[in-house]
């Protein structure tokens, strides 16, 4: 259902179908690999192809050329709570570019070699990382919180990012030349392939390293979940106020230990409550 007028497209070939610079043959042992040691979606080329998609070329499509703003929206996701708001304003006018409600661990099977590329990008383009960036929410390992769980990774990056099956994000922080070099460099190098890169931790990178991290917003009054996952605000007037239908048996992934909210709100923009934006606008 659609409150106003609907438009549809069809995703071109070109943009959807695996690259000509992918190698056949290492593309095919990566999946067969992949398939032997069990890893989630690891024998999937159109998971591949979807998050090489996601990645570099859902804000080049046509359909989206005349707006600046985009909201993600999953089959089988669910809303708990009312929008009070309007999310896209909210953006506009307190300058956000990039929107999240859940972040969490990745799993380190699947992306063996994304950070070793991402160093190899920023060396080759070393002035692409926001001086004000958010490098601290994805490469700190301390414990935050007596249950949080660490990385025991030897690598830079602590697998921290914001899951992307919910994003409202700034279509013209995709479209930029720094996110294009970023992206660009990610894929000639194979890994949304020979290995199984998602949209989540590459978009999670990009943002918290090209943009600055005042410009990352936490929707922490949104109830949401997209399976297995649940957030909702904690606040029992929070969800009366904004008439929220939770079910109780389900908990809240913002504070549980493979949670990195708590993270965010220490090396990220900190914690802020949405109402707060909302006075300072007066269109609430």
């Amino acid at each position: 259902m659609a409150s106003g007028e609907a438009f549809y497209g069809l995703i071109p070939e070109e943009d959807w179908n695996t690259p000509d610079y992918i190698n056949e043959t290492k593309y095919n042992e990566s999946l067969e690999d992949f398939v032997e040691r069990d890893i989630i979606y690891g024998g999937s080329r159109s998971y591949r192809n979807m998050c090489h998609f996601n990645s570099g070329f859902f804000f080049r499509q046509k359909l989206l050329a005349s707006y600046d703003y985009y909201f993600r929206v999953e089959p089988g996701v669910e809303y708990y709570c009312d929008f009070q708001m309007d999310p896209f304003r909210l953006m506009r006018e307190n300058g956000k570019k990039y929107g999240f409600v859940i972040s969490l661990l990745e799993y380190p099977e699947t992306i063996p070699t994304l950070w070793n590329t991402v160093e190899d990008f920023l060396h080759e383009y070393p002035t692409s990382q926001h001086p004000n960036s958010a490098v601290g929410f994805i490469t700190t390992k301390e414990p935050i919180g007596p249950d949080s769980l660490v990385t025991d990774s030897e690598l830079p990056y602590n697998l921290c990012h914001f899951w992307s099956n919910f994003e409202i994000g700034d279509l013209n922080f995709f479209r930029s030349d720094r996110y294009l070099d970023y992206f660009n460099y990610l894929s000639r190098s194979g890994g949304f392939y020979y290995e199984r890169w998602g949209d989540a931790p590459v978009h999670s990178i990009a943002a918290s390293l090209l943009l600055d991290r005042n410009e990352i917003m936490h929707f922490e009054d949104i109830g949401y979940t997209h399976t297995p996952f649940f957030t909702f605000p904690d606040s029992a007037s929070m969800r009366i106020g904004k008439r929220c239908l939770v079910p109780e048996e389900r908990k809240n992934i913002d504070i549980l230990p493979h949670s990195c909210l708590p993270r965010w709100w220490k090396y990220g923009s900190g914690k802020r409550f949405t109402r707060e934006y909302f006075h300072e606008n007066e269109y609430i």
